[in-house]
């Protein structure tokens, strides 16, 4: 059955064929005909009556002849094979070698056989009969274009194009000459005045970006293109925040457009990401110095599992390590990055270790079975409200961890020891952020230490919590003295637990989007850029630097929230609502990136600096911390209060304003 019906569509197929270009002959014939008519006829200024005899009787006797041989030429030249709806450069080449050999043989064969001809009736009759072949051809094309277009005008997305500079005209042309007609573009936007009131393929730049919204109004647009690849990510966040203020779909042209010269289209255009909202430049880092320091050594990330350390093996992955080692408690986290670098690297050597910073013996096996070179320790408990709730589990796992990770390193050679740091450890008002102040001190006591060669001292340390009957300090004194630094940054896009992925869950169920409160600010930066300037500061490290990272300018977080919404295609506190549930306990207005204390030191980075450490009694901070110590793995309710006492500027249970 199937078959008879492919038999039978076939056979409708080629008759329709039959018939179009029996027609098409037809008007081959028509047209050839009077091409060379109408060439004589102007020649004799359009009267009939003037046309001498001696040109008209060649004519006439000639023509059936040229008739013949043009429809032999055109079916040679297979003008009569093409399907002319899809008709393009090649049909439009066919028919000029058609039209072309046919007017060469009239030229030739008409001035032998009979008579020869005004030259302008050689030119016009040549020229005629070519236009004639083609506008019979492709009007069909056309009008099945115009028809679709008017078919399809009513379903099109009426779209503006933000920018008028060469990637705006070329997605524009794209639009026009694409066959979905999916969208159509009514208006240009531009910030050039001088192109203000000028059209681009009869579409009108109306103005600048302040026009944005009353132009979304007007011409009632439903989709807006942001096609200026070259622009400053500040310029961008702008456009995108008042274009956030309509309800039209956005899509932006990626920066690296800027470089490319053709193909930009629709499929060029993506959706606007959180990062283009932050409307901060890409860091771009010169990774050499990562590379000489990391190529051939063994490298230990602890939470190499969580979003920094994840990313930390990444980027340590591809600067060719003798070793990496992940170390990390949670074993799904750790195998999702084993398999990942398992396929990104299958050359990387790479060891995936399950094991807790908390626990000194696994510590000690790790570390003197695989010696590492560097360690860069992103081990840590983050979240605010947790660690408020449950102060003695910040402690030990922030404060102890990173103490016992630190003198591990010290007693098996390790080179350098690299702390992952937070601003929220600058004037802390919550117990993770005073954790992660004490760790930067740890790392200061450590590297003070080490570098007087008083080993004795970290090691009694050490034994008030965890038996260790092996330490030899004449050992230590002809080994590698380890430099520990400490790496200080914000939050960072995407990663577990931040407020991104948070508020994109919470537009998802419907709202609310929870916003603590309205002005309250954080300094963001990429996963990836963070990463790349940790590894530098790192390289940069002579001991008992605590590095900060420049992270650009704050971002209002219910700003943030609000064009989340807008992008998701929803009216704040119309579609989704938005509630402010008030700053959780410990939660600041805003971070700070250093201290009141701290002064800034310049590095070979302008996007990292040294901050000038804030000098303590170490004698004092040794004894405070091994009653902490003890006092965290009691679960005492004390814990604050100690902290407190141990650093300065941290204020338990207030919420900084």
């Amino acid at each position: 059955m199937k078959t008879k019906l492919k038999a039978q569509r076939r056979k409708f197929h080629i008759e329709t064929w039959r018939i179009a270009a029996a027609f098409l002959m037809i008007y081959d014939i028509m047209a050839v005909n009077l091409s060379y008519f109408v060439a004589l006829f102007f020649r004799f200024d359009g009267v009939f009556s003037q046309i001498p005899e001696k040109y008209m009787e060649p004519y006439t006797y000639f023509i059936p002849i040229y008739t013949v041989i043009c429809l032999c030429v055109f079916y040679f030249t297979r003008m009569y094979h093409s399907v002319w709806r899809y008709a393009g450069f090649t049909e439009l080449a066919r028919t000029a070698v058609g039209s072309a050999i046919a007017s060469i043989l009239h030229i030739i064969l008409i001035t032998l056989l009979f008579q020869r001809m005004p030259i302008s009736y050689y030119l016009w009759g040549a020229c005629l009969q070519f236009i004639s072949l083609v506008a019979a051809r492709f009007s069909y094309r056309y009008l099945r274009i115009e028809v679709e277009k008017r078919r399809n005008s009513k379903k099109a997305d009426r779209v503006m194009i933000v920018g008028a500079g060469t990637a705006g005209q070329m997605l524009l042309r794209s639009v026009i000459k694409t066959d979905k007609f999916s969208d159509k573009v009514f208006c240009l936007i531009d910030d050039d005045s001088n192109k203000w009131g000028r059209y681009i393929d009869n579409v009108p730049i109306v103005g600048g970006r302040e026009n944005i919204l009353q132009s979304v109004e007007k011409y009632r647009i439903e989709k807006i293109y942001i096609a200026i690849p070259s622009a400053p990510k500040s310029d961008i966040r702008d456009i995108i925040n008042v274009c956030s203020e309509t309800n039209c779909v956005l899509k932006l042209l990626p920066d690296f457009y800027q470089y490319v010269n053709e193909n930009i289209s629709i499929s060029s255009m993506k959706d606007v990401s959180p990062e283009d909202l932050l409307g901060r430049e890409p860091i771009e880092t010169d990774m050499k110095e990562v590379y000489d320091l990391i190529k051939g050594k063994t490298i230990l990330v602890t939470g190499g599992g969580g979003s920094i350390g994840s990313e930390l093996c990444r980027q340590i992955a591809a600067h060719e390590p003798k070793l990496l080692l992940i170390f990390d408690i949670y074993e799904n986290n750790a195998y999702e990055i084993q398999q990942e670098l398992k396929s990104e690297f299958p050359e990387l050597c790479f060891e995936t270790l399950i094991g807790s910073v908390r626990d000194s013996r696994r510590l000690n096996q790790v570390f003197s079975r695989y010696k590492p070179d560097i360690v860069y320790h992103a081990a840590a408990h983050k979240h605010v409200p947790l660690m408020e709730i449950s102060p003695c589990e910040a402690i030990k796992n922030n404060v102890i961890g990173t103490y016992k990770t630190a003198y591990a390193a010290m007693m098996n050679n390790c080179e350098r020891f690299v702390l992952i740091s937070t601003d929220k450890a600058v004037n802390p008002t919550n117990i993770m952020g005073a954790s992660k102040r004490l760790c930067e001190m740890v790392i200061q006591f450590f590297d003070k230490k080490v570098k007087e060669g008083t080993y004795e001292e970290i090691h009694k340390l050490f034994t008030h919590f965890e038996e260790n009957n092996s330490f030899n300090p004449d050992e230590l004194h002809d080994k590698v003295r380890t430099e520990y630094v400490a790496v200080r940054f914000g939050n960072v896009l995407g990663s577990n637990g931040s407020v991104i992925p948070l508020f994109k869950q919470q537009i998802k169920n419907g709202g609310p989007v929870r916003v603590t409160h309205p002005d309250i600010i954080r300094y963001f930066m990429t996963i990836p850029e963070a990463v790349s300037l940790v590894l530098l500061a790192g390289a940069y490290a002579n001991g008992g630097e605590i590095f900060v990272l420049d992270m650009g300018s704050p971002v209002n977080i219910d700003t943030l929230a609000r064009n989340l919404i807008r992008l998701s295609g929803f009216t704040p506190d119309v579609d989704i609502r938005i509630e402010y549930t008030g700053l959780r306990p410990g939660e600041k207005l805003y971070e700070e990136k250093l201290m009141q204390e701290e002064g800034l030191k310049r590095t070979p980075n302008k996007l990292i600096h040294i901050g000038n450490p804030v000098p303590f009694d170490t004698e004092v901070f040794q004894e405070d911390l091994s009653a902490l110590m003890l006092a965290a793995y009691e679960n005492t309710d004390r814990i604050a209060d100690m902290v407190e006492k141990m650093v300065p500027t941290y204020k338990k249970n207030q919420t900084k304003i």
